[in-house]
């Protein structure tokens, strides 16, 4: 019995004996494994943080990239705008769309001048008295006219052709803006889109665009070739579309989402314009009607009593009434002007 009892004892004494070994190396095993699992979420936690704070850094450098580029292209369009703002004739020609030597264009404002001299001339006029200040001299009002037809009139009716062309620019610039769009959305490379705005487009934007993409095919370069464009059109649009274009190229980016925004805002501010000149047409018509009034009164008086009316160019009196009208008549379509006038 006793030898029984011993029996059974050493079976469990080794029972627990091995289930204690068992246990203490799948506890180790367990305990490895779990600092092993600790081990790896740390280290893949460091990797997270350290690929979050790598995009981070690319973020920041990629903003502080773009807003450097801005900054210059900000400085340089500033540049730009006060070279535009003392154009040459030779510049003004070219923005036209004249494809004239600027010897021609200087011949025919000597022709004109010198038709306006002649009309002077032959018209026998004599002069005027103001204030006391003689202006009979003849010769000096041939040479007047001489000036004015040849420097004024000349440079008026160029300025008058740039702003109707930029007018037509302006109306057709999102329709060109769509084309590139969805030329790189469907695979198509910047200057096959450029080309194509240059064959189908109608003038003047086939011309630009045409001179646009021979010099990036000749390789003058994105940056030049945008600031020549910008040269022959100096418009908000066209200075856009240029830092756009560059900062794609500089920082990169999605192109055709950056240009669909591009031609979203263009054709915002071409509705505001459409919505002030809707506005603005009553004020519009008021100011030609009042401006038209005198002289209108006084070709009736003309009709009906020339003689009154005459006294106004026959006496001393009458021509400081008409240098007094025809100042305030010029200060006040002026200020009227200044106010139905908005630049967007």
């Amino acid at each position: 019995m006793d030898g029984n009892l011993l029996t059974i004892a050493v079976a469990v004494l080794a029972f627990l004996a091995i289930a204690g070994v068992g246990l203490a190396f799948s506890g180790g095993d367990k305990e490895a494994a779990r600092k092993r699992a600790r081990a790896i979420g740390t280290g893949s936690t460091l990797s997270g943080r350290g690929r979050g704070a790598k995009v981070m850094d690319e973020s920041a450098k990629r903003r502080a990239k773009t807003q450097e580029m801005l900054d210059s292209l900000r400085k340089q369009g500033e540049a730009r705008r006060r070279s535009n703002g003392a154009q040459t004739v030779k510049t003004k020609l070219v923005q036209a769309g004249l494809e004239v030597p600027l010897s021609a264009f200087w011949m025919f404002s000597v022709l004109l001048g010198g038709v306006c001299a002649g009309l002077v001339f032959m018209s026998g006029f004599e002069g005027l008295t103001i204030a006391g200040l003689s202006l009979k001299s003849r010769p000096l009002l041939v040479l007047g006219a001489f000036i004015g037809g040849g420097f004024g009139l000349p440079r008026f009716i160029l300025n008058f052709m740039i702003n109707s062309r930029h007018k037509k620019m302006i109306n057709q610039f999102a329709d060109a803006l769509d084309i590139i769009v969805r030329g790189v959305k469907s695979g198509l490379p910047l200057n096959e889109c450029i080309r194509i705005i240059a064959k189908e487009s109608p003038e003047p934007l086939r011309s630009e665009f045409a001179t646009l993409a021979d010099n990036l095919a000749m390789g003058a370069g994105t940056e030049r070739s945008l600031s020549m464009f910008y040269k022959r059109v100096p418009l908000q649009e066209v200075n856009f579309f240029m830092i756009v274009l560059l900062i794609q190229a500089k920082a990169g980016g999605n192109l055709s989402e950056a240009l669909g925004n591009l031609s979203s805002v263009i054709r915002s501010r071409k509705m505001m314009r459409e919505k002030i000149k809707a506005m603005s047409s009553e004020a519009k018509a008021s100011a030609m009607i009042i401006g038209s009034l005198p002289f209108a009164v006084g070709l009736l008086v003309f009709l009906t009593t020339p003689d009154y009316i005459m006294e106004l160019f026959r006496t001393e009196t009458g021509h400081v009434i008409l240098a007094a009208g025809s100042t305030l008549m010029f200060t006040g379509i002026m200020t009227m002007k200044k106010m139905i006038n908005f630049d967007i």
